[in-house]
Order: C-alpha cells, then sequence, then structure tokens
C-alpha cells in the first residue's frame, strides 16, 4: 500500500471542496484532494449547471412554440421539434468544460488530486481505493488503488445525496433528479413528488418540453418554505403553463401495474395519477454514509455534522463544509466555507458569519430571497418597513413580456437599515448579487434610492422599492 502524507486532506472534490483545496494551495499549504467521481461534485454535474442548461434548452422550446402559434411580436416560425438526445449532448458539453475547468485549476495552484473513494481511519489517516474506470484521471493525476494518506488537518465536504420515500425506491419509473437531468426519452407523462425547488425547477423544465405534468405535494402550498406573497405567481404561472397541482396529498406508492401513482388527499379519497415516470424530489440527505464518518465520532445535529462558526467539528483539526453541516444546502454557501477554513489553516483570522446567504428558485418566474421575509422579521421582534415595487410598472420587464412579480425590501422602521430583499419575476437571479451586497454592507434605504440605477433595466425596481418604502414613490 502506497503511503501519502499532506497538510490539508480534503474529501469530496465538490465546489466547498475544491474551492478549498485551490485556497489553501494558493496559501502555501500541502494540499491533497480525494474524489471518486467527477470533480465538480453534484453541482457541476447532476444538480445547478446542468439543471440550468435544461431549464434554458426547455425555455427556448418554449419560446419557439410561442412563436410558432400567434406571437404578438409579429414573428412566424413552422412548429419546432426537439432531439431531446443533442440537448442532453449539448448539457453535457458544457458539464465537461467545467469539470475540465476545476481539474487544470486545480493542477495550477499545486493540489496533489488522488481519484479513488476515501475511507476515514481516524482524523489524521485516510485510506483510499481506486476509482471506477470511466472516473479516473479526473484530476490529471493516475489512480492510487490502496493509498494510505496521513494529514493534519482533515476537511470533510461529502455533499448530499437525494432522500427517496420507503414507498416508493428509486429505480424503474421513480427516478431522482440525477435522472431527470439525463433523459434519453422524454416521458409522456411525469408526476413530481415534491413541490420544493427541485421538483419545480425539473416539473416546469419537462412541461416546456411538452410533457404532461403533475404535482404532488404533502403541505397545502408551492414553495412551501417561502411565504405564499412570494409564491402566488410562481402558482399562478404553474396554473397557466396546465402542471396539474395535488397538494395536500400524500404518496402511498405505485399501483400494482405500476403505471400509476396512488395519491390520497387529506379528506382520506385517493386517485391514482398515470406516470410514465415519477420523479421523487422531496429534499437532499448528507452523504454520511460509506466513507467512515462514524470512526470519528463526531458531535451531531441531528443527521448533519455540528460545526461553529469556523467549520470546525468537536475534533481538533477536523473540519466540515457544505451540504454534510446542514442547510441551506447551496453550492455558493459551501464554497465561502471553504475558503474560510484555507485561510484559517493558514493562520488567518476568519469566521463565518455573512449577513445573508441568496437562495434562488430557477423556477417561471424565478425567485429570490436574501435576508429576512416579513415573516422572518415579525418573528424576530423587529419593527419593519416593508415595501415592493410591481414589475407591472417596470419598462424593461414589459419589452421582456414578462410582468408579472415584483421586487420587495424589508429595512428596520427606525434607522432604515435593510435586512431583507425579496424578489420573484423573469431573471430576477441577477439581481440577488445587489441583495446580497447591500445587506453585507450596511446599506439603509436612503442609499438604495440616492443610487442612479441604468434606464430601463430590472435593477430599477430595486431602486423605486427603496422609493416606496421612503414614502417617495414615483412610478407607482
Amino acid at each position: 500500500m502506497e503511503s501519502l502524507s499532506t497538510q490539508l486532506l480534503v474529501i469530496g472534490g465538490g465546489p466547498g471542496g475544491y474551492v478549498a483545496a485551490i485556497r489553501a494551495a494558493q496559501l502555501g499549504i500541502a494540499t491533497t484532494l480525494v474524489e471518486g467521481g467527477v470533480l465538480g461534485g453534484t453541482c457541476l454535474n447532476i444538480g445547478c449547471i446542468p439543471s440550468k442548461a435544461l431549464i434554458h434548452a426547455a425555455e427556448a422550446f418554449e419560446q419557439a412554440r410561442h412563436q410558432a402559434a400567434a406571437s404578438p411580436l409579429g414573428i412566424r416560425v413552422a412548429a419546432p421539434q426537439i432531439e431531446i438526445a443533442q440537448t442532453v449532448q449539448w448539457k453535457d458539453g458544457i458539464v465537461r468544460r467545467l469539470t475540465a475547468g476545476v481539474g487544470a485549476l486545480l493542477k495550477k495552484a499545486g493540489v496533489r488530486v488522488v481519484p479513488g473513494w476515501a475511507r476515514v481511519i481516524d482524523g489524521k489517516a485516510v485510506e483510499v481505493q481506486g476509482p471506477a474506470p470511466e472516473s479516473a484521471g479526473t484530476g490529471g493525476a493516475a489512480a492510487t488503488p490502496g493509498a494510505r494518506i496521513a494529514c493534519e488537518h482533515l476537511l470533510l465536504a461529502t455533499g448530499s445525496v437525494p432522500q427517496s420515500l420507503a414507498s416508493m425506491p428509486f429505480g424503474g419509473r421513480v427516478i431522482s433528479s440525477t435522472e431527470a437531468l439525463a433523459p434519453q426519452r422524454l416521458p409522456a407523462r411525469l408526476v413530481v413528488v415534491g413541490a420544493g425547488y427541485i421538483g419545480l425547477e425539473l416539473g416546469m423544465a419537462y412541461r416546456k418540453l411538452g410533457v404532461e405534468v403533475a404535482v404532488v405535494e404533502a403541505l397545502e402550498r408551492v414553495l412551501p418554505v417561502y411565504d405564499e406573497e412570494l409564491t402566488r405567481p410562481l402558482r399562478a404561472s404553474l396554473q397557466r403553463q396546465g402542471i396539474a397541482l395535488h397538494l395536500g396529498c400524500r404518496v402511498q406508492g405505485l399501483n400494482a401495474a405500476g403505471d400509476a401513482v396512488r395519491v390520497q388527499d387529506a379528506s382520506g379519497d385517493a386517485v391514482e395519477l398515470p406516470a410514465d415516470q415519477v420523479l421523487v424530489a422531496v429534499g437532499r440527505a448528507p452523504r454520511t454514509q460509506g466513507w467512515g464518518l462514524e470512526r470519528l465520532m463526531l458531535d451531531m445535529r441531528g443527521a448533519t455534522v455540528r460545526i461553529d462558526d469556523r467549520c470546525r467539528t468537536s475534533m481538533r483539526n477536523v473540519w466540515a463544509i457544505g451540504d454534510l453541516t446542514g442547510e441551506p444546502m447551496l453550492a455558493h454557501r459551501a464554497m465561502a466555507q471553504g475558503e474560510m477554513v484555507a485561510e484559517i489553516i493558514a493562520g488567518q483570522r476568519r469566521r463565518f458569519t455573512p449577513a445573508a446567504i441568496p437562495a434562488v428558485c430557477f423556477t417561471d418566474p424565478e425567485i429570490v430571497v436574501v435576508g429576512r421575509t416579513p415573516p422572518e422579521a415579525l418573528e424576530a421582534g423587529l419593527d419593519c418597513i416593508t415595501a415592493r415595487f410591481p414589475f407591472t410598472a417596470n419598462g424593461r420587464a414589459m419589452t421582456l413580456e414578462s410582468t408579472d412579480g415584483f421586487v420587495r425590501v424589508v429595512a428596520r422602521r427606525d434607522d432604515h437599515l435593510i435586512v431583507g430583499w425579496q424578489a420573484v419575476g423573469r431573471g430576477v437571479s441577477e439581481l440577488s448579487a445587489a441583495f446580497s451586497q447591500s445587506i453585507e454592507m450596511g446599506a439603509r434605504l436612503e442609499d438604495v434610492a440616492g443610487t442612479i440605477h441604468a434606464h430601463p433595466s430590472l435593477g430599477e425596481a430595486v431602486q423605486e422599492a427603496a422609493f416606496r418604502a421612503l414614502g417617495r414613490a414615483i412610478h407607482v
């Protein structure tokens, strides 16, 4: 067995792990990263990036179908068709370029990449078994089967896995988001179990591709973690698109023939929803099994690893970041945590205390939440002003044929400090940076209102929301 040693050993090459490794190497720390699959983790390979590629393709196809009907823009085209195999090939090309880029960045920084599956021996040593042939060499290094790696610092960045249902395990017609992002052919009928952001993003994409879609949710609302004012435009869009919503319903499993989902509503009545495929999207769980986490006997918080504000676990020099540590399970949170851990190991004084972490749903319309919503501010005991500016009064939204939605600001009444931004509408994901920056910098309503925003742009709605909160609304 080959023996290796390193100052920092990172388990997991997803966004958190590879960012931590690169930053550590930049700071002169001898760093080794172990990844059994493909560099980039869930986000680059089977999550964030491929899902947004599929969503873009679905939107382009829907636009073409819209123009083929009776477009008010005066555009006339023949009825479009889609070759889903070519769509998937295009999506896979984007993924390959990005994962290859991660490998090149790791190599440039001087990170030693060991392809293989890590198994923890203790807080100072890991054994690595070589990967399957198709995943070898992803980081520009030869596979090292049977290697034992000793380290001073161990960083756990193992990510998460899709959650299944006991009544409907994955297999056959029942698929996770992983399979939904690489369809060999499009089903005629898709039932989505779960009305969270993953289920709705993919359900809407499939609907735009021409699939008949039904969504089943145990709670009474779509995106139940967000307040109803934000989700109301989305629900209207789902209904316009012809997506059947079965809210307040519980899934009991497939029928005997395996071609329909048995659903029970709140009154106890049962129905069967025909399905060629069933997408189970009820959330993700930390990847805690199969790599020896239990040997470390770390303090846990439920199913997640407990960490402090420096991402330290209960064992000295063992760190954890990303989905393994619980919500919010977001790639950009993991990346920020990974960068911080590398800098702490290098001797810098850091704490993970962001003022806000943006969350984006790439549905149609998109939803952005940064900081506190009005209900959250009230629950925290804050006396706040809330104001919103509708996109029906925004010229750029009109030219994009998308006036549904609004921008909303939440600010303290006493000093006008902004504590939250939310938006729903087409393309509002691009406003998330401005929202986060204003909260992180401690901006007040007057700061945003006094900043000249480009015209025409969706960003004008940000300034107008601040104006309205100050009682100085101009365009509404």
